[in-house]
């Protein structure tokens, strides 16, 4: 299990705070249809979903030796952007983090959404402002984001030691590994519950059992 004496909370975005898995399920299905390929469950695409999201296209059947990744890539984070504001938080997650800001934790987004497009989203559902800073990508290809969460850490001067990285992928417990915090996954999000299990962090199944781990409930 997590400690509980935490004064750092670096959250993922997509999937952990922001209720998109399934969203992003249906603008791939339009992808793979187009291109008379399988198409995906919510079940599937939670086993198959990785980073670099690269590997994952190719895992699909996308051929880049017809057509680049860079211009399948595009494809779909267009098709993402033009509805991006479709999607709902996870349930209580936004009141969960005005309570953990109450209680004088320090609280962060490191995304490997683009980051002026982040902004976008956080400041659209209101919020933003309950961040000391958000991190995300220079570009839509979401390659990883462990170099940026390292900026992170060394530009807030935060003590690994008493930090916490949310997150619902293995990428979130690869990038905690990288910068030497732990992690928490939570299995309403991009990956489930049983691929998340593959880690040796501490997996709860939904984001509604986080309040009690902060003595909140």
């Amino acid at each position: 299990m997590v400690k509980k004496n935490y004064k750092y909370i670096i959250w993922d975005w997509n999937g952990t705070i922001y209720d998109d898995a399934a969203f992003c399920v249906n603008i791939m299905n339009n992808l793979l249809s187009k291109r008379s390929l399988p198409l995906l469950s919510l079940e599937k695409y939670k086993e198959v979903f990785d980073f670099p999201v690269k590997d994952y296209y190719q895992k699909l059947g996308f051929n880049f030796d017809k057509e680049p990744f860079e211009k399948v890539g595009t494809e779909f984070i267009n098709e993402y952007n033009n509805k991006h504001f479709s999607c709902k938080l996870h349930t209580g997650i936004l009141e969960l983090i005005k309570a953990l800001n109450k209680k004088g934790y320090k609280q962060f987004v490191l995304s490997a959404r683009e980051e002026k497009k982040l902004n976008e989203e956080l400041k659209y559902y209101k919020i933003y402002s309950q961040f000391i800073a958000v991190a995300g990508l220079s570009d839509h290809y979401a390659n990883g984001k462990i170099a940026v969460g390292k900026r992170l850490m060394e530009r807030h001067e935060i003590n690994p030691d008493d930090c916490l990285l949310i997150g619902d992928t293995l990428h979130d417990a690869e990038v905690a590994e990288n910068l030497n915090i732990d992690c928490l996954l939570i299995a309403d999000g991009h990956h489930s519950y049983e691929k998340l299990k593959q880690s040796n962090v501490t997996v709860l199944k939904s984001a509604e059992q986080l309040p009690k781990l902060f003595f909140l409930s």
